[in-house]
């Protein structure tokens, strides 16, 4: 499986490689700047007729936003699926994008375009004041007391997953560590105990994640859009089924949590708020603590004498499973996992449309530009970061910082009002997941092997991450 996944990703860059030579570049405007406005043109090119430089920026996303940065500038525009879409690449820019003073930039409209079908409803796709409605009661199941509840439910799931793996000289991890956080998804945010219904949710949860990354984008039978549908409805008939026990009942899961959140005021969720919240919310949590997960575990093994210093860090804590108490006593895991997080942004986009004409740092953008963040090729731009591509977490250290030349420098997580919501919960997940894989293996890559990686919700092996797993 490995080596057929390393064969196609090789073939998607080397037809992305042919694509550009056949359509080279021909700069232009995205609009003209009113007079007098004193703002520069959005520069850039579409690229092959019909796709854009779709090919291109799912073969090689960070090669992609390089050149197009040289090209261009931080502030351009390409041709995506049909539309004219504008990148933003330096923190500044990015400032501009997640605070968005003047409020024009919908979410909602933005992450339609990409996701809308399987995710619509989610707290991303929420716009202003329906935002800020849905967050205040969403914020309900992430407080302090809620994740002390869920890292206990998490816990015995990631021993037991992280315990049963077999040590062997190509293990697949990256597809181990998707399965073994699917599996926990369904029980602490479902509440469904791994059996058949558990695996059924699984897949169709897999399929309506794959929609949203479908290159042919139309309702095709057996395409990968189709069973994105598919899987979206399954999963709505499943929390819909189930509302009304957990109406019912006082659970500790996710599920059980939105039925029963209210504010001060006396807010709360509708049933088809919670059903569009709770498919949303397991595609956020389990997608981008995956590529947390492996793209750290890929550092360490690289860089061992990074994996021992964490090791003995886990091993002086004495104790096997973390408490929520035990997640700031970890400080070589902190920042190796923000190091993580800049080299590898699970998160590698986030998107609006903009409903009126606006500005971002200095740029004319116009009415209905769909405009995209590019948080992954900002974090390893060195420009901003030294030597960008080298894997140094003491660059978080407060005598360094880094992250904090600009205040959006380091924005793994977005900002303003879109901030996640679920960052402390990703972050409880990987330590919890770390510390149990420090204390129980070893595990190392060949010296010449590099990850291939491939556009999804971030930057994703496509291999599958095979490494040398040995017990300790």
């Amino acid at each position: 499986m490995a080596v057929r996944k390393a064969v196609v990703n090789h073939r998607i860059q080397r037809r992305a490689a042919g694509v550009l030579e056949r359509y080279p570049t021909v700069p232009r405007a995205l609009a003209t700047p009113p007079p007098g406005s004193g703002l520069k043109p959005v520069m850039g090119d579409y690229g092959p007729p019909g796709i854009g430089h779709v090919v291109a920026t799912l073969a090689d996303p960070l090669g992609f936003s390089r050149e197009r940065m040289k090209l261009f500038g931080p502030v351009q525009w390409t041709g995506v699926f049909g539309r004219q879409v504008v990148g933003l690449g330096s923190p500044a820019a990015i400032e501009d994008f997640l605070l968005d003073r003047k409020h024009v930039l919908s979410a909602q409209k933005g992450w339609e375009f990409l996701i809308g079908p399987f995710f619509r409803g989610g707290i991303l796709l929420r716009d202003f004041d329906d935002h800020a409605y849905h967050r205040r009661i969403l914020q309900q199941a992430f407080t302090r007391t809620r994740l002390v509840g869920y890292l206990n439910l998490t816990t015995p799931r990631i021993v037991r997953g992280v315990d049963s793996w077999l040590p062997a000289p190509d293990f697949p991890l990256y597809d181990h560590v998707k399965r073994l956080l699917l599996e926990q998804a369904t029980v602490v945010f479902a509440g469904a105990e791994l059996g058949p219904e558990a695996t059924r949710l699984s897949r169709a949860f897999e399929d309506a994640v794959h929609g949203g990354k479908a290159i042919i984008r139309t309702n095709m039978p057996g395409g990968v859009w189709n069973r994105g549908l598919r899987g979206r409805k399954l999963l709505e008939d499943y929390f819909r089924r189930e509302l009304p026990a957990k109406r019912a009942g006082e659970g500790e899961d996710l599920f059980s949590v939105l039925c029963h959140a209210e504010t001060e005021d006396g807010e709360s969720f509708t049933d088809a708020d919670i059903v569009d919240h709770m498919i949303f919310v397991m595609m956020a949590a389990h997608d981008t603590s995956t590529i947390a997960i492996s793209m750290l575990a890929y550092e360490l093994a690289r860089h061992p004498e990074w994996q021992e210093r964490l090791r003995k860090e886990s091993e002086a804590l004495g104790k096997p499973t973390l408490d929520y108490a035990d997640l700031d006593r970890l400080p070589g895991l902190e920042m190796a996992f923000k190091e993580t997080l800049r080299m590898y942004a699970p998160v590698g986009q986030m998107v609006r449309e903009a409903l009126a004409d606006t500005d971002i740092a200095g740029y004319y953008i116009p009415k209905g530009a769909l405009v995209m963040v590019g948080a992954y090729s900002m974090m390893r731009n060195e420009e901003y970061w030294h030597d960008p591509d080298t894997f140094d977490p003491e660059r978080f250290d407060p005598t360094r910082a880094e992250d904090k030349s600009h205040r959006f420098a380091w924005p793994p997580f977005g900002g303003g009002a879109h901030k996640c919501i679920g960052r402390y919960f990703g972050g409880m997940t990987v330590k919890a997941t770390m510390h149990r894989m420090l204390l129980n293996y070893r595990w190392t890559v060949p010296p010449n092997y590099q990850v291939p990686l491939v556009a999804g919700t971030g930057p994703t092996p496509a291999d599958g991450l095979p490494i040398h797993l040995r017990p300790l």
